[in-house]
């Protein structure tokens, strides 16, 4: 027999693929990342197999033994994979029929590729958002003891990059551990929607053996089993939502990668950032570059286009399944490494970041940070709001004028625009005033932010 004649679906075809068809065709060499999960798969459905009289137990013993010598060969590193067998599947179902003889051509009973990787991507992945979930919550951590330090530093408030109100570093990081949470919940319901079991649906219309799809699904641990055997074997929405949530959680990385490269610049110095996670010039000595936020930024970019890749992807297929599937692997599995790096190293880098409040407290007094709070003062004392903003606007102009801040006029000087001004603007003027006003759920008050560090704590 010739080495085509021994493929799966050779008997077929009268002339062997060409050697340029099989580079383009294989995915061996990306898909095998997902052997493991193939052989769960392929032991489950063997199990199955036996338990419904369909293979003899014999024969379930020698595929176990078999899987079990393949599977120590993957770990150790030593299994010989081969591109004229196409895929992880193949591959180990040629290995195992070497091993086991025809126990091994008898695992493939009852079941497909086509429901096989649809099963084996659902596992991998399935690996992978449990992993990414635990990353969440590092992440968390880190961005919660940052701002457990920081719940009572001043710094600006920015609105279009322009100084608006005084918050404390401990409030803003928090805003990042908001959408940290909402990435988390996201990861967990695509999870959840994609824990069903497609193995059983076979090529496209099911099978005519007597298999128990149910107790595949609970060996493998999935909630249940698909119940159109073509979507099951068709459908990549599991995938398509995955990378939008990391798509997403990207995107709020990028957000707070900006900010710490902003934070870094000698002109706005707010942050450093560890040597470990920057880089030097080649040509000035003196610098010292933001790389690894820089990197993930552009990073975001990476994973957005494979959200828009996949999208692309199935946008035209027709029922059931399509060669062009094998191109979901590729920018998955790209994006799942991508995320997880980009995850692992935030949360070591955030507990580098050393945090500088005498930058911050100056540039509080460029902007007028507490002028919303003066006009809030005069809306107590009795004036609508629209006059106490226009009273508050000449004050800014008039300090702009002096070059000084809100606090320095004197208190003649303040009246001029209100006479509802008394001695008691000073407190109100003062940025530990600002802050400590702010004291309601959500808000900047350092006592709320230290309540809200612990409610989410508490949730972790």
């Amino acid at each position: 027999m010739t080495e085509e004649q021994g493929k799966a679906w050779s008997g077929r075809f009268s002339e062997p693929v060409s050697d340029l068809v099989k580079r383009y065709t294989a995915s061996v060499f990306f898909d095998r990342r997902m052997a493991l999960q193939d052989i769960r798969g392929s032991l489950a459905h063997a199990r199955m197999l036996a338990r419904q009289a369909i293979i003899s137990a014999t024969d379930l013993a020698a595929i176990e033994q078999g899987m079990a010598r393949i599977k120590s060969e993957i770990e150790q590193d030593v299994f010989v994979w081969s591109l004229d067998d196409e895929d992880v599947h193949l591959n180990i179902e040629k290995r195992l029929t070497a091993l086991v003889g025809d126990a091994g051509k008898r695992l493939h009973t009852g079941r497909s590729r086509n429901d096989q990787v649809a099963t084996d991507i659902r596992l991998w992945l399935r690996d992978m958002l449990d992993t990414i979930d635990r990353l969440l919550g590092d992440y968390i951590l880190a961005l919660l003891a940052l701002a457990e330090q920081h719940a009572g530093t001043a710094l600006p408030g920015f609105t279009h990059l322009q100084v608006a109100q005084p918050v404390t570093f401990g409030h803003h990081l928090l805003a990042y551990v908001e959408m940290a949470r909402r990435d988390r919940s996201r990861i967990r319901d695509c999870r959840a929607r994609m824990n069903r079991l497609p193995l059983g649906a076979a090529a496209l219309a099911g099978t005519t053996f007597p298999i128990d799809r149910e107790s595949v699904a609970r060996e493998l641990g999935f909630d249940g089993v698909c119940e159109n055997s073509l979507d099951a074997v068709s459908d990549r929405d599991f995938a398509i939502e995955f990378t939008a949530a990391a798509a997403l959680i990207m995107v709020h990385v990028s957000r707070f990668a900006e900010e710490l490269i902003l934070w870094m610049s000698p002109r706005v110095g707010f942050i450093d950032i560890a040597d470990r996670f920057c880089t030097g010039s080649s040509i000035m000595p003196q610098k010292k570059n933001p790389d690894v936020p820089e990197l993930a930024r552009g990073k975001s970019g990476r994973v957005i286009g494979h959200l828009t890749g996949l999208l692309v992807l199935m946008k035209g297929q027709p029922l059931a399944y399509n060669k062009d599937n094998q191109e979901d692997k590729e920018p998955l599995f790209d994006t799942v490494d991508t995320l997880t790096d980009t995850l692992r190293i935030f949360a070591d880098m955030v507990p580098g970041i050393t945090v500088k409040p005498e930058a911050m407290a100056a540039a509080l007094k460029q902007g007028y940070a507490t002028a919303t709070d003066l006009a809030d003062y005069l809306v107590k004392k009795g004036l609508p709001f629209r006059d106490a903003h226009e009273a508050v606007a000449r004050a800014v102009r008039a300090a702009e004028l002096k070059g000084c801040d809100l606090s320095d006029l004197s208190l003649a000087e303040l009246r001029a625009f209100s006479a509802l001004i008394g001695d008691d603007i000073f407190d109100v003027l003062t940025v530990a005033g600002s802050l400590a006003a702010r004291d309601h759920i959500g808000g900047t008050a350092p006592a709320q932010v230290r309540a809200a560090i612990a409610r989410v704590r508490a949730t972790l």
